[in-house]
């Protein structure tokens, strides 16, 4: 088996300054892609984790109070049961508004619930981009390759094949590096947004929980005001 006339490295050496930085440039891209990758993988992970601990507390607590307890090691399950007890706190001088307290607590949670969105989101886009330019950047590195190597053909007035093949492998080899820096990119990309919609479901599930914690509250709330008019009015009949 013979070696290749000219490696991968040898063709980037020998390589023009503009396609050079083309490369190194979709070089560094598909570095940034497989770091993305692995760090988001990771976090992506531990959330799924915590999430579904989270919603095991939040399931088997009775009220709010025991799932803010519960819940005070997950950071978003933790901001939800915070919020909705913050909201309920100062709705406390609004005599019988449980349906405004629920309606104002959903609004919170639910401004919540999109912003942790968008935090599992956080550094995809650079995928997204990474995924969209790498090609049409690799292809201007093969056109500016071409464009020299026509011209040092032109300027020697040599046509011989073993003169022009260099030229033209090293600017295609522009054109394949943006490939192997975009594909991998999309499907990271499409893998990554599959696995925070998983999150995503899972931080609206919590939010489930978190308002039937509240209702269920509520519930116990509007049962001991009913039982404490009875009393009272039973107290005031027998005075008479």
């Amino acid at each position: 088996m013979t070696d290749l006339p000219f490696s991968p490295w040898e063709m980037f050496l020998n390589a023009g300054p503009v396609v050079r930085c083309v490369m190194t440039l979709l070089a560094v891209a598909s570095l940034l892609t497989w770091t993305i990758f692995i760090a988001k993988s990771v976090e992506l992970f531990r959330t799924r984790m915590a999430l579904t601990k989270a919603e095991k507390t939040l399931e088997t607590a009775g009220t709010l109070d025991l799932g803010e307890q519960g819940t005070r090691e997950n950071c978003i399950a933790h901001t939800l049961v915070m919020a909705a007890e913050t909201e309920r706190q100062r709705s406390h001088d609004i005599p019988d508004d449980h349906d405004g307290l629920k309606e104002r607590i959903v609004l919170h949670l639910e401004r919540l619930e999109a912003a942790e969105g968008r935090r599992l989101m956080r550094g995809t886009g650079l995928l997204a981009t990474i995924g969209a330019t790498s090609p049409f950047i690799g292809l201007f590195g093969t056109v500016w390759g071409i464009m020299t190597s026509f011209t040092g053909i032109a300027a020697s007035k040599a046509t011989s094949l073993a003169v022009v093949a260099p030229g033209i492998a090293e600017a295609l080899l522009a054109t394949a590096l943006g490939l192997v820096a975009a594909i991998p990119a999309v499907v990271i990309y499409n893998h990554l947004a599959r696995q925070s919609a998983t999150c995503r479901a899972q931080v609206a599930d919590l939010t489930a929980l978190v308002m039937r914690l509240v209702s269920r509250d509520l519930g116990r709330m509007q049962m001991l005001t009913a039982s404490g008019q009875v009393v009272h009015f039973g107290a005031r009949i027998a005075g008479e």
